[in-house]
């Protein structure tokens, strides 16, 4: 069975976060999405950006550091 591999890319520029606040992130890696369901924020302009799945499917890596900037093509 091949596995495929679909990677979010940052629609803006931003600070990337895992979570809204304290309760934990969105996602862990392992985790099921379903397409629209909200994966991290992108604060841009004092706005909190909501970044959804485009597609379904199992989370199985995040590889920007909550907090940081995050450019436009930037992989998550």
């Amino acid at each position: 069975m091949s596995e495929s591999l679909a990677m979010v890319r940052a629609p803006l520029v931003g600070r990337f976060y895992r979570a809204a606040s304290e309760a934990g992130p969105f996602v862990e890696v392992g985790d099921r999405v379903r397409k629209g369901q909200v994966l991290c924020i992108i604060e841009a302009m004092k706005l909190m950006n909501q970044i959804e799945a485009e597609i379904s499917g199992v989370v199985r890596a995040v590889l920007v550091e909550d907090g940081i900037p995050w450019s436009l093509a930037s992989p998550s």
